[in-house]
């Protein structure tokens, strides 16, 4: 079985949103100031040496008009070599692959998809998704990059509405650039006083 890992580079009032492309959204690349060497390796290795991607229809987008073109390098050879499972009522328009679609059922895709021997799953961006997941029980851990800024505005990580969790911390790394790595192990439903 796969394990399906959250990855989100995030703000300190939980922004995940980088680009306009993705609605009206003021401050593009906001993550470029931080981005050093040893976030990449950190990043790399929260990912895993091998991965499958699961997307949103969005995100998909987004990434397949920058990755397939982007010069060689042990990020984006990764990414492009990742089958990436894709959230969408269009498969035919999907070009960048390996792909497969999710079908019309995501929740079952997903579950389908788990239950097959394969290298973790990664799901990268989508609010949307990234809701379900959680709502559904279906990720199994949460990497969160948090970034020294408040955006004030812009997609958050977990849309509004989303199932209350608890989750335990399984490790932190702070970077000298201020960014912060911290995964975590879905623990089940919230439990208060």
């Amino acid at each position: 079985m796969r394990k399906l890992k959250i990855i989100e580079h995030i703000s300190l009032d939980g922004v995940i949103q980088h680009s306009a492309d993705d609605g009206d959204f003021p401050y593009s690349d906001w993550t470029a100031p931080y981005r050093t060497q040893a976030g990449r390796d950190a990043v790399m290795a929260a990912q895993g040496e091998r991965f499958d991607l699961l997307l949103g229809r969005r995100t998909y987008d987004i990434w397949s008009g920058f990755w397939p073109k982007a010069p060689s390098s042990p990020m984006g050879d990764r990414l492009n070599a990742a089958t990436k499972f894709i959230a969408t009522h269009r498969p035919k328009s999907l070009e960048w692959g390996p792909f497969e679609s999710l079908g019309p059922d995501i929740v079952e895709g997903i579950r389908r998809i788990k239950s097959q021997n394969g290298p973790d799953l990664i799901l990268w961006g989508s609010s949307t998704l990234t809701s379900t997941v959680l709502e559904r029980g279906l990720a199994d851990e949460v990497v969160l990059i948090a970034y020294p800024v408040l955006l004030g505005t812009g997609k958050r990580i977990f849309a509004e509405g989303t199932p209350a969790h608890s989750f335990e911390l399984v490790s932190t790394n702070a970077l000298p650039s201020g960014v912060i790595f911290s995964t975590y192990k879905v623990a089940g439903p919230l439990k208060t006083g």
